[in-house]
């Protein structure tokens, strides 16, 4: 995905752009939630002088019916819905849009209790899902009625915790049920190598195993790599989850601002969720995507900095690949992508005359390949191993699993590095 690329003409007025429904899920979801659509909003109302000024309306018009709908009292409001088991979170998450005053969440769009999932997977979906159902449903059928066309559903959680991630699966499974031809991408946090939480390797391969069943695509981060991002190209010396998640926000950003193809339409996608998984999810055996983003830098080194979109294409496919050819077309080579694939329909480039957020000219880069197929043996590793010794397995089946869940985990998994591995 290449911004401020080519000129393109304003999109008539029956060219209806499908909307996304966001459900922001636990604390990790709710604060990632917030900087994407302030980033969104901030980006798409600030004023840009490198295309002209109905190029500019035309692109506001398109992000905006995406992911806001009518205004309340003149503040556009976020097409989100809000779930966390506990009340902090989200309170900080509609005070923080209300202080910046741009755009809003819904009156009614939160869902919150007083107790959390204590890190457990299974308390989340096992207990918690179940019990809280029907009101959660119900706002998501809401906000899913105030859109004149839906696209599917955007799912920002984690998968380490309790709530983000036990809960998230189990109302991804719900959407799956309720809305099965609406598309859902879960966008999924994967935790710091080093640990956060104890039994974060059995709620990850809960959570990526029951997503696999009922997600159509899983747009993964990784902390770590997000982490060196922050210290190493924004130069951060001290970094907090806003620097993380701000990181995030500008990645995600990139990948849903309002772009057209190559095929010589001059009018935005108007499905941005199902154009995505036409190009990137080819077979249900493939499912996990990685975002690569150029440049990303520090506003003191930004103001000291000129690109060329050589050099942004050779950075990005070095990030891809070594031994990277400096042009476009080097994105179209047969060694790129397995046999079963037209590299003419591996690979798609979509542009914009539009600069995105700060950069005149930035890349994007969403890719289905081995990336994560190490992380994802490692996790499994682990737990596999903490699961033979019975570690910690009191703490899923008092909760209402068994045994046997985890062994199914564990097999949907293995299938998975194994699939990719024979790419």
């Amino acid at each position: 995905m290449l911004t401020h690329s080519l000129v393109f003409q304003k999109r008539p007025s029956w060219w209806l752009v499908m909307s996304i429904v966001t459900v922001q899920l636990g604390q990790c979801g709710n604060q990632i939630g917030f900087e994407v659509f302030d980033t969104l909003f901030r980006d798409s109302h600030c004023s840009q002088g490198l295309c002209s000024k109905r190029e500019n309306e035309a692109y506001q018009a398109s992000c905006s019916e995406r992911f806001f709908r009518e205004e309340e009292n003149g503040v556009p409001v976020a097409r989100a819905v809000l779930v966390d088991m506990e009340p902090k979170a989200i309170n900080q998450t509609l005070s923080r849009a209300a202080q910046a005053g741009r755009w809003k969440y819904g009156q009614h769009a939160c869902f919150c209790q007083r107790q959390g999932s204590g890190n457990n997977w299974a308390y989340g979906y096992s207990v918690h899902g179940p019990k809280h159902e029907e009101p959660m449903m119900d706002l998501i059928q809401k906000e899913v009625e105030k859109c004149d066309s839906l696209s599917g559903f955007f799912i920002i959680m984690s998968m380490a915790g309790g709530t983000g991630s036990g809960l998230g699966a189990f109302l991804t499974q719900k959407l799956q049920d309720q809305y099965s031809s609406a598309l859902k991408m879960n966008q999924i946090i994967w935790p710091y190598g080093t640990g956060e939480v104890i039994v974060q390797n059995y709620n990850s391969i809960l959570t990526l195993s029951h997503l696999y069943r009922s997600s159509d695509a899983l747009l993964i981060h990784e902390n770590d790599a997000v982490h060196k991002i922050c210290a190493r190209r924004m130069n951060i010396k001290q970094i907090s989850f806003r620097d993380l998640n701000q990181v995030l926000a500008h990645q995600l950003g990139s990948v849903f601002q309002p772009t057209y193809s190559e095929d010589g339409s001059l009018h935005y996608r108007r499905n941005p969720l199902g154009d995505l998984m036409e190009h990137l999810v080819p077979h249900p055996e493939f499912k996990m995507l990685g975002v690569r983003n150029i440049p990303q830098m520090s506003e003191n080194s930004l103001a000291y900095s000129t690109f060329t979109w050589a050099g942004l294409l050779k950075h990005l496919r070095q990030m891809l690949i070594s031994s990277a050819k400096m042009e476009e077309e080097g994105f179209k080579d047969p060694a790129l992508y397995t046999s079963w694939l037209d590299p003419v329909h591996a690979f798609s480039l979509w542009k914009t005359q539009r600069a995105f957020d700060k950069y005149e000219k930035s890349a994007a880069l969403v890719s289905n390949s081995q990336l994560l197929v190490k992380p994802l043996d490692t996790i499994v590793g682990k737990a596999w191993n903490m699961f033979a010794s019975k570690a910690y397995i009191h703490q899923y089946t008092r909760s209402g699993m068994e045994e046997e869940d985890f062994l199914d985990s564990f097999t949907l998994l293995e299938q998975v590095v194994a699939s990719y591995g024979s790419l």
